[in-house]
């Protein structure tokens, strides 16, 4: 025992007695440690207060840098720390638990403890109420680090972390409902916590975070809520918490206007569902929010503060009078009757909101109008003001969303009469130029809905110059642009006067680039409108003129179905005048058509029609491929009937055909009953001259001379002349051939140029006059069938009797025809000896001219046919009358013998 003397105040020395230590107990040491390793190794003490400083110097000391928490992460520190999160003494799980939240910020960190499965599990753990704050803090702040990657999450889930979670929300430390709100806005990321966040109650504290000081948390509460929204469930339960007034009201703070996006992003969320929309059009929230964004005062009912809302205003009032009042009373009151007086004066300080809010609005307008039934009530709340409001925005952003907005809203019949009459079309038709590609394309979609099967907004874009916007839009470097435009014109082209009006601009030729586009959604809509516009012929004739046909056989081969119809579509409309018929079989049209037809994917109705208008205006192919003629196919001049066409092969136009060589093949068959025109004068003056020239032309050595010059040149060789003469005269005859030579040249370039005449054929305007002079005046169409057929076969060899068709020598005349003309193509008047398919030929040329309905159909080996119809014969009254009935002419072996259709008389004259 050690004896101490102590002094007192009194100057007097006491004796004080001071007891050792315990033999058994090591006396306290002081260690200063600078290696992280030596502090690891103290973790595993096991003294709890070494523990806890150990801990609380490795928290430090990884809170530094990333490279400090790979330091001890290499060094086995997460090892050791987890145990002692589960210890019994409160601050060593408290700084294990600090410890261990600031680590998992690294990757690696966050690694290894996922291969840990008590990590997680004890984290939760350590949310028990009972736990001091400050680990509620940290170990919200770990879990909110462990959720980012999704392994995580689920594990969380699983080990019941969400209702711990919540309640950390309703905690008085700011710090703990920053993390565990924003734990929370990692794991709603998951279906799975969406779906389980309503059992938790954890809606409504995320809504009470949206009344935090600190913006942070407001942040992260409306993320979490944006989150959950997606949830139908969700939506739901917040429609009961009255979510949507309490939003409207946050965007109402403009001091909160970094967040307001975020706001209207949950409240785009929620405006999806229809019950969400019909709970704000009775409470008049939609309206609060319309006048929002459109920077004008509240409706005159929430401005006098009357109603039940009213009384829910006044209960936030004074929430926010508590809340402050931990700050002083007087500075409470004051900034109390500072808001009463703004209160009073409503509409005089209004701020306004940011672009960002108003392109979200917007945005969000135009997702809950996505459903007919969200947008009648958006119309009945009168949206699209707001939305027309916004086009006039400077924010080109806010235009787009707004445009949109409206293209989706004019999906409703009465939105597009709104529309107009709220003066919207004029700043959707401005904007058609803007510079801005997405405001264009938006714009245009709008206008395109807008006069979708409204005649009414198609004459007021009109009147505001949309048209030639319109069609300046068609050459736009933006795709979606160019189609909505097209899509729009054709809406357009219903009414005959902008028709009118879109073709006089030419419109048929600027929609000829766009087809070459590559886009599938611009050659469907661009060909459309080819159709709309091509409906008459000089807008038939501009777009065969400037080679748009070529471009609509190349879409036929797409592979869309909607391209290929309505580039079928096109075909068909454009098929309806020969000449464009002819073009497009010239381009192949005709075989990709019948390609089409006989595939079994491919195939569609457009391209059916489209083949028949096509066979229809160009009744020469259509014999040529289908061998048949109807009554209603009148044959007119510049019919040739070249043969059956055979699969695979190309139908050759009629210039062709006279360009080709002489053959042994079957003759063309040409009808042409045009008288033939007279020359030109000075054309015929100019051939004179050239034949009168060439008879006097003769050839000195290998130079052609005049038979004037020659006599001449003749005349004066025995006579002597100077050298000087002899060669002026050369050089005069020189000169003179010369210019004949080029007189020559140039009318044979004119006759190169002259355009394809076809061959005339003056027996056949004979025989017109005659039919029409004698056959045509006959009472009864039985008479005149009769009639016309034994003048068909009297100009044709007469009859021919049966067994006998072998002997009638009718190859040979037509060769030497053939001969004679220097060509493959035979008009039919010049033939007179001919057999079945020169008769049925020339017998359905004059009766389609006398207006006798026949039809002509071949057969095989030179064989066809004419059958009409015929009403019954006996004019007895009272005798039973029957519908008319189909006759088959003889042509052949008993002229004007008619033959039943079924009869096997007709069958015989059908065959060899």
């Amino acid at each position: 025992m050690r004896t101490q003397f102590i002094k007192t105040d009194m100057g007097k020395k006491v004796k004080k007695d001071e007891k050792p230590p315990p033999d058994d107990v090591f006396d306290p040491l002081l260690v200063e440690s600078r290696q992280a390793g030596t502090v690891v190794l103290m973790l595993s003490s096991p003294e709890e207060d070494v523990q806890a400083k150990a801990c609380e110097a490795i928290y430090k000391y990884v809170d530094k840098c990333d490279e400090n928490k790979k330091q001890l992460l290499d060094l086995n520190a997460i090892e050791a720390l987890l145990p002692l999160l589960q210890s019994e003494d409160r601050i060593v799980r408290r700084n294990a638990c600090m410890a261990v939240s600031v680590m998992t910020a690294h990757p690696e960190v966050r690694k290894k403890l996922r291969k840990n499965e008590e990590a997680i599990p004890a984290m939760i753990t350590l949310l028990a109420p009972e736990e001091d704050t400050v680990v509620h803090e940290f170990c919200a702040l770990g879990l909110s680090q462990m959720a980012i990657e999704f392994s995580s999450k689920a594990v969380i889930f699983e080990n019941n972390g969400i209702e711990p979670l919540v309640k950390c929300l309703s905690s008085s430390d700011p710090d703990v409902q920053k993390n565990a709100i924003e734990t929370l806005a990692q794991l709603l990321l998951d279906y799975q916590t969406r779906a389980a966040i309503k059992d938790a109650d954890g809606l409504s504290p995320m809504l009470e975070l949206l009344k935090s000081e600190f913006s942070i948390i407001q942040k992260l509460a409306l993320l979490a809520l944006d989150r959950a929204s997606q949830d139908a469930d969700n939506r739901g339960a917040l429609r009961e918490l009255e979510a949507m007034s309490k939003l409207v009201d946050f965007v109402a703070h403009p001091e909160w206007n970094d967040l307001h996006v975020m706001a209207v992003m949950v409240l785009a969320n929620l405006l999806e569902d229809h019950e969400s929309l019909e709970l704000v059009k009775e409470t008049g929230t939609l309206k609060r929010l319309v006048a929002l964004i459109t920077d004008q005062p509240p409706p005159e009912e929430e401005a006098k503060g009357g109603g039940g809302k009213g009384g829910k205003a006044e209960k936030g009032g004074s929430r926010a009078a508590k809340k402050s009042a931990k700050d002083g009373g007087k500075s409470s009151r004051g900034k109390k009757s500072s808001e009463e007086k703004e209160e009073s004066i409503p509409g005089e300080a209004i701020i306004p909101t940011l672009p960002d809010v108003k392109m979200c609005a917007a945005k969000a307008i135009a997702r809950s109008a996505r459903s007919a039934e969200n947008r009648k009530i958006l119309h009945e709340q009168e949206a699209e003001k707001m939305l027309i409001h916004l086009l006039a925005h400077e924010s080109t952003e806010v235009q787009t969303a707004a445009a949109q907005a409206l293209g989706i809203m004019s999906e409703n019949l009465l939105t597009k009469d709104s529309i107009r009459e709220w003066e919207g079309v004029q700043p959707l038709v401005k904007l058609l130029n803007s510079d801005n590609g997405d405001v264009k394309e938006a714009a245009s979609l709008a206008l395109a809905n807008l006069t979708a099967n409204n005649s009414t907004n198609c004459h007021d874009i009109s009147n505001f110059n949309g048209i030639d916007a319109l069609i300046h839009t068609l050459a736009d470097a933006r795709e979606e642009a160019v189609a909505n435009a097209a899509c729009c014109l054709t809406n357009m082209a219903t009414e005959e006067a902008l028709r009118s009006d879109a073709q006089n601009k030419h419109i048929v030729v600027k929609l000829i680039e766009p087809l070459k586009s590559k886009n599938t959604n611009v050659q469907s809509k661009c060909s459309l409108a080819v159709a709309a516009y091509v409906c008459d012929a000089d807008s038939r004739a501009d777009f065969r003129n400037n080679g748009g046909i070529e471009y609509l056989i190349t879409l036929l081969h797409s592979g869309n179905d909607e391209v290929r119809r309505n580039s079928s579509w096109a075909i068909a409309v454009c098929a309806v005048d020969e000449q464009t018929a002819s073009e497009v079989c010239k381009l192949g049209g005709m075989s990709v058509l019948q390609e089409i037809q006989v595939s079994g994917t491919r195939r569609n109705p457009f391209a059916d029609v489209a083949l028949q208008n096509l066979l229809n205006s160009n009744l020469s192919a259509k014999y040529s491929l289908t061998g048949a003629l109807s009554s209603t196919n009148i044959i007119l001049d510049g019919f040739y009937d070249a043969g059956q066409m055979r699969p695979g092969s190309q139908f050759l136009s009629l210039e062709d055909y006279c360009k080709q060589e002489l053959h042994d093949k079957r003759p063309v068959l040409l009808v042409n009953a045009k008288p033939e025109s007279a020359p030109k004068e000075s054309q015929s003056n100019a051939d004179a001259e050239m034949a009168k020239d060439s008879s006097k032309r003769v050839y000195l050595g290998n130079r052609p001379v005049l038979e004037g010059k020659l006599r001449r040149i003749r005349k004066g060789s025995g006579e002597r002349k100077s050298k000087a003469q002899k060669e002026k005269e050369e050089k005069q005859r020189e000169e003179e051939i010369q210019a004949q030579l080029q007189r020559e040249a140039e009318n044979q370039s004119t006759t190169d140029n002259k355009p394809f005449e076809m061959p005339c054929d003056s027996n056949l305007c004979q025989y017109l006059e005659e039919i029409t002079e004698k056959i045509q005046p006959l009472q009864t169409t039985r008479e005149q069938v009769v009639a016309l057929a034994q003048y068909v076969s009297d100009h044709m060899g007469g009859p021919i009797e049966k067994g006998e068709l072998a002997n009638f020598s009718w190859e040979l005349p037509i060769s030497q025809i053939r001969y004679e003309m220097k060509s493959n193509v035979v008009p039919i008047g010049k033939i007179k000896t001919g057999i079945h398919i020169h008769r049925a030929l020339l017998f359905k040329v004059l009766a389609d001219r006398i207006a006798v309905g026949c039809t002509l159909n071949r057969g095989e080996y030179n064989l066809a046919w004419n059958e009409v119809m015929l009403p019954d014969s006996d004019d007895t009254p009272g005798a039973p009358k029957f519908p008319p009935r189909t006759f088959v002419i003889d042509l052949v072996h008993c002229p004007g013998k008619l033959l039943r259709a079924d009869s096997a008389d007709a069958a015989q004259y059908q065959q060899l």
